[in-house]
């Protein structure tokens, strides 16, 4: 069982909820990332989403496509990514997740980039532009070294199309609580008890709720209906306006432990 499945299955044993804080890799600069990473997993964080920096991010708002902005510009690779990696892992066994676009990997080369993340001590991965029906080859590259690839769903994911792509899943299943891009949003009305109530007629696999999470109140909210909820643009917001680990760090950790204490609520 990879660190994924063996956290979900301590958060479901012990009947609480999970907590998966993003954050862009390389914003302000890697040593950062590092740090930031550290606290967030000391403040309760149960995984680690950290998003790889890409030129055209077509599922992220504007917080997160600005932070991916700003990595670029500090010369952020692939390579150097999973060095961070790498240095989170010589510390913590909290699990780290990649949210990347297909083109970095392609560039990077599939079986070079799967080998790597997994020697650096990656879990799994998320590639929302990368389509179920194209998705085999690096899947299979990820499952044989004990990585997961995380599937996203939407609302307007189809039943037929839930089964097909949740029948292939691993780790746990990433619900997008609306449509449209990242970012903070007032209100979530998507009808979220129907959308996860379809999703899991399809799978007994985990189910995390991301997209539009503003703060402690909301994650509760929408962790009535699902098993570990997903918060970065308001994470991200913190980073870009306080700026490096030493002096957003404890604002990040204590946003985090707010989200973590308000799911024990639920």
């Amino acid at each position: 069982m990879s660190r994924i499945g063996s956290c979900f299955e301590s958060l479901r044993s012990s009947g609480r909820k999970g907590l998966i804080p993003f954050i862009t890799a390389g914003d302000p600069d890697l040593s950062s990332t590092v740090a930031l990473a550290m606290q967030m997993a000391a403040a309760g964080a149960d995984l680690i989403e950290l998003g790889v920096p890409f030129s055209d991010p077509l599922a992220d708002g504007p917080a997160i496509q600005q932070s991916s902005q700003r990595s670029l510009a500090g010369g952020t690779t692939v390579a150097r990514i999973l060095e961070a990696v790498r240095e989170i892992r010589q510390k913590s066994e909290v699990p780290l997740i990649l949210m990347t676009y297909y083109n970095p990997v392609f560039q990077f080369g599939l079986e070079r980039f799967a080998a790597s993340c997994a020697e650096a001590g990656v879990d799994g991965l998320i590639v929302p532009d990368l389509p179920f029906e194209e998705a085999g080859v690096i899947n299979e590259m990820l499952a044989g070294r004990d990585m997961d690839l995380i599937p996203l769903v939407a609302p307007t994911t189809t039943d037929r199309r839930l089964a097909v792509i949740t029948g292939a899943a691993r780790g746990f299943v990433y619900c997008v609580s609306v449509t449209g891009v990242t970012g903070v949003r007032k209100k979530i009305d998507t009808g979220l008890a129907g959308f996860t109530a379809r999703v899991r007629q399809h799978t007994t696999l985990p189910l995390a709720v991301g997209f539009g999470i503003s703060g402690p109140e909301q994650a509760a909210a929408v962790a009535a209906y699902c098993d570990a909820v997903v918060v970065g643009s308001a994470i991200v917001r913190l980073v870009a306006e306080k700026g490096a680990a030493a002096k957003s760090g404890p604002f990040v950790a204590s946003l985090v432990r707010e989200l973590k204490a308000s799911l024990s609520t639920v």
